[in-house]
């Protein structure tokens, strides 16, 4: 038996009264997803536990099997464990967003997605200016990066927002606060001088594209658990494909294999097919193989609907059309979005998100379509996420 978890992520949402009071996953034309719909078990399932943030690192822990209350410490943790970038005892790590800034508001949590090259390059002047025996920067992928502060342990009591949650609003009541912010907020301060005049930003704007203004700090993190190997825990080897570093650091906690899969990125531009053929060849070695597409989650931040339902439609044609194609009889599939992303907030929610088990052994329960009302409409609920892959994997 192999097995597939496709994570759509944050392809939920809410209903949107300028379409007719429907869901992105409403609108979006998925006849491949609907048909797993049919075809398959369709419920609800309660990803992100009572009271704990309603991030991807969360959310995705309770998907891959692993309970968020036990093993979730911070989402920068994790990232930093992709990043392969050690955390001692006496250290901390932050994510650090490069950010674009207009007249004291928010412009652009992910300033115009810029490129991974050109925040290479700002990532690397921000360490020449900035950085310390204390302080290090280290680049990720487009505007996500980490900075780790040494001997700075209070800095994790500060208050801090992510920039994807204030979209146009006011920065000033957003600046981390609280115990421990004193350092944040100067580096922050800091970061606006450095990136001012860099001629990285200099050529954005004279493309019309939007510069990075400022680094942003948020979701702290010191060391983090061990996890149990996915092999000890479920029996399977395992692998991952993903565009983010939050998703390989899961996958590598889990002792996942990380796909190098190239066109796989965090957007549109996304290269679905690719991603889906990479991901059911390593089918031939591995038991179970994850796909996690960043895309309408990325949509929904911006505020997009037709951009979320455009990269819905492409997981339809391009991935899921593909795994539906694949060895039926020796194929076992997940498919759930791993929290909602209301595009009304341009944020995360932690509502209970649709998804359906599809393949050998599951019988269909009714539902017409992969929507959060069919999945509702049919009674199934898991509470405990972690649980669903046991579901899966039969455990």
């Amino acid at each position: 038996m192999k097995y597939c978890v496709l994570i759509i992520d944050g392809a939920s949402g809410w209903a949107l009264p300028e379409r007719d009071g429907k869901t992105c996953l409403e609108l979006a034309h998925a006849p491949n997803l609907d048909a797993m719909a049919q075809e398959g078990v369709v419920g609800l399932v309660r990803t992100v536990p009572p009271g704990m943030e309603p991030s991807s690192a969360c959310a995705c822990m309770s998907v891959l099997g692993y309970d968020p209350k036990v093993y979730y410490r911070g989402r920068s943790g994790i990232e930093a464990k992709s990043m392969g970038i050690p955390v001692a005892d006496d250290e901390v790590v932050f994510r650090c967003n490069l950010v674009a800034i207009r007249d004291s508001k928010m412009w652009s949590y992910s300033s115009g997605h810029i490129s991974t090259e050109e925040a290479h390059a700002l990532m690397s002047t921000l360490n020449e200016k900035l950085g310390s025996d204390e302080i290090r920067f280290y680049p990720g992928v487009r505007y996500r990066h980490i900075c780790k502060i040494k001997g700075h342990e209070d800095t994790l009591l500060a208050t801090c927002t992510p920039p994807h949650d204030i979209p146009d609003k006011p920065i000033a009541e957003f600046l981390p606060h609280g115990p421990g912010s004193d350092l944040l907020r100067d580096l922050m301060e800091r970061s606006e001088a450095v990136l001012k005049g860099h001629p990285v930003n200099l050529e954005r704007q004279a493309r019309g594209d939007i510069p990075a203004t400022m680094i942003w700090l948020f979701w702290g993190s010191g060391q983090i658990p061990e996890m149990p190997p996915f092999k000890q825990v479920y029996g399977l080897d395992a692998a991952m494909t993903s565009g983010v570093d939050l998703l390989r650091g899961l996958a590598r906690m889990a002792g996942m294999e990380v796909l190098d899969i190239p066109g796989v990125t965090d957007g549109l531009d996304n290269d679905y097919t690719a991603q889906a053929a990479g991901a059911l060849r390593a089918l031939e070695k591995y038991d179970l193989v994850a796909i996690h597409v960043e895309a309408p989650d990325e949509a929904a931040h911006a505020g997009s609907i037709d951009d979320k339902m455009e990269a819905i439609q492409r997981v339809d044609e391009e991935i899921v059309n593909r795994i539906r194609s694949w060895n039926l009889d020796a194929l076992r599939v997940l498919v759930l979005p791993d929290h909602p992303t209301p595009i009304k907030i341009q944020t995360h929610s932690d509502e209970p998100v649709p998804f359906v088990l599809w393949g050998q052994g599951f019988k269909p329960n009714g539902a017409k379509r992969f929507i959060e009302a069919e999945a509702k409409s049919t009674g199934i609920f898991i509470d405990d996420g972690y649980n669903i892959m046991s579901r899966l994997a039969q455990v």
